[in-house]
């Protein structure tokens, strides 16, 4: 009797482990099919929505960028596409054999760009190849209903009508990276989108870009297109207009042309660049293509850095230029007056060190308007023994030297003035006198950009107002100046050796032209030593071991221009840059000065 009942508690304790077993499962199923049913019904939804409907991404044209006459520097051309939908695609090296047969690709190039974009959901279509030929479209078109993993559009392309005019003012664009699609969050970006990576592409990308359109369409259970439920059309980006005159860059880089270096001319009154070169360029054109990796290779590593945007990324010594930014510091520091002269001989010793001047012969005696009209590197050395470097570094930060214009152009650089405490920082190491003897004729350590030159030059015209530069006329720029604190009598000094040194047989004379006073200072940055020179021109090398510098404005009087002139390995500043400013000069004053003197007459 007991083994039955003991049985029957087993019996028991088992049908009760079985009906709770039995109640959670029931539970699991009732929670699982509310969750279906209530949470997650909008997530099925869709998915079952998308089985049917199937949304596509429009790119909006960019905006126009134009001169200030209304030139237009970029626009947008029709172009044809063909993308793949991945989630379409049945047998992978099947349909990427077919595509490379097809449109003549690379097939390692395709398989690695659709393997790039993997972690993006399968219904984002990749581009396969843009800017397809007529006859590629026909191709396509003809066979749509083969490949209904392919989709083929038109787009707005971008395009540079002008080539390499203006490169590095406009900058360039590029596919969107991966990196970039996850990391910004605050916008959605599609494989294949194009986005600015340098110049006012860059700066202006969310003014430019516009905002995306997109169209539904109905699909059949073999994804192909069945018609439109909806289209939202794309806006376009918002045009913008430069500050730069066409006639003016298309002079400048003429100028420049076969040679390495940056011109750049400036409105003192506002600050608006007119003129924004560098050299040698590139067709930003090339970008829209895609570039395969060994092309970029070949670009990146050109010996010449035509992506070297030298107008804010390219730092020189500023050589004699510098002289400017040191006779207003010895006269504000009233460590001279303009009377004060001193002798030149063709060298001078300081610290047991022999320091020479350009003009072997000497200059005899000089004050400070004709040390600078003849660029005397003695007077300035006198200077340099006179001050300290802390002195000197306080004045060139005035100058706006050692750190950004604040131009609206991405990746300025801020170049570098020495100091007592940079030294120490730097290299641990005290700075010695000696040293502040080339800094007084802009070499040593002392690192500029062209930007830097104009903007100072500017300050200077402007009887100490500085400016800031731009680029883009928006209505939200307004011309911003700033005094510096530097009396305008002071700076009326050095501006009469800038007039002489262009007008009255200075170094600056290839940059003379008749009625339009022009006022300025040549620089020759030296590269390589003299002793290395001298060797290279007995063997029979000709050999410039200097940039050439020219920076300067006019008129003398209420100016309108500031033209900066920077050619590497050109020379003696008075022989190269200065007649390039010219140039400049006579074609603005062509067009701006006398258009209006015959407007008025």
């Amino acid at each position: 009797m007991a083994r039955i009942y003991e049985d029957l508690g087993i019996v028991i304790k088992r049908s009760k482990i079985a009906f709770f077993v039995m109640l959670a499962l029931a539970i699991l199923v009732v929670f699982f099919y509310w969750k279906l049913q209530v949470l997650d019904h909008e997530k099925y939804w869709k998915l079952a929505e998308a089985n049917r409907l199937r949304q596509i991404y429009l790119a909006p044209p960019r905006g126009l960028i134009m001169d200030r006459q209304k030139v237009i520097l970029a626009d947008n051309v029709p172009s044809f596409k063909v993308s793949l939908i991945r989630e379409m695609v049945n047998n992978y090296e099947a349909t990427i054999d077919k595509l490379c047969s097809l449109l003549n690709l690379d097939r390692e190039e395709l398989k690695s760009r659709i393997d790039r974009y993997r972690s993006l959901p399968a219904f984002e279509p990749i581009i396969i190849k843009d800017n397809l030929k007529l006859d590629e479209v026909a191709v396509l078109e003809a066979r749509k209903e083969e490949f209904p993993e392919l989709r083929l559009e038109v787009e707005p392309r971008r395009n540079y009508p002008f080539h390499e005019l203006a490169a590095h003012l406009l900058g360039y664009l590029q596919e969107v990276s991966l990196e970039e699609m996850k990391s910004n969050s605050d916008r959605i970006w599609h494989p294949g989108e194009m986005v600015g990576k340098a110049g006012v592409e860059k700066q202006y990308d969310e003014i430019l870009i516009g905002k995306e359109g997109k169209l539904i369409e109905t699909v059949d259970s073999l994804g192909r297109s069945r018609g439109e439920v909806e289209r939202i059309e794309p806006q376009k980006g918002q045009d913008l207009m430069l500050s730069i005159d066409l006639d003016l860059q298309k002079k400048a880089e003429e100028l420049l042309q076969g040679r390495e270096g940056a011109i750049v001319a400036l409105d003192p009154r506002t600050g608006e660049c007119l003129a924004w070169a560098s050299s040698p360029s590139y067709d930003p054109n090339l970008f829209i293509n895609r570039f395969s990796p060994e092309e970029w290779f070949k670009i990146i590593n050109d010996p010449g850095r035509p992506l070297e945007n030298r107008v804010i990324r390219g730092l020189y010594s500023p050589g004699s230029i510098f002289k400017i930014t040191m006779a207003l510091a010895a006269l504000d520091s009233r460590i001279i007056t303009p009377e004060t002269s001193f002798y030149c001989s063709g060298s001078i010793n300081i610290y047991n060190n022999n320091f020479s001047c350009w003009f072997k012969p000497g200059h005899g005696r000089l004050d400070l308007a004709e040390a600078i009209k003849n660029s005397c590197n003695v007077y300035f050395y006198q200077l340099g023994y006179r001050m300290n470097i802390d002195t000197i570094a306080h004045y060139a930060s005035l100058m706006g030297f050692g750190k950004k214009t604040g131009v609206d152009m991405p990746g300025e650089k801020e170049g570098l003035v020495p100091s007592n405490e940079w030294k120490k920082r730097t290299l641990g190491q005290k700075w010695y006198p000696g040293e502040t003897i080339s800094v007084a004729i802009g070499q040593g350590p002392l690192l500029v950009t062209p930007l830097q030159i104009a903007a100072s030059t500017a300050l200077v015209a402007n009887r100490g107002k500085k400016i800031l530069p731009t680029l883009v006329k928006l209505d939200s720029h307004q011309p911003s100046s700033e005094n510096v604190g530097l009396p305008s009598e002071t700076i009326e000094e050095v501006i009469e050796g800038m007039w002489r040194s262009v007008n009255d047989g200075g170094t600056g004379h290839g940059a003379y032209q008749p009625g339009f006073d022009v006022c300025g200072k040549t620089g020759s940055t030296q590269i390589i030593s003299q002793e290395t020179a001298e060797k290279l021109t007995q063997k029979g090398e000709e050999i410039k071991k200097t940039h050439s510098w020219f920076s300067g404005f006019a008129p003398r009087y209420n100016p309108q221009i500031v033209v900066t002139v920077l050619v590497e390995f050109g020379g003696m500043g008075g022989q190269t840059a200065a007649p390039m400013a010219g140039e400049i000069f006579k074609l603005y004053r062509e067009k701006y000065v006398r258009q209006k003197s015959a407007e008025g007459n």
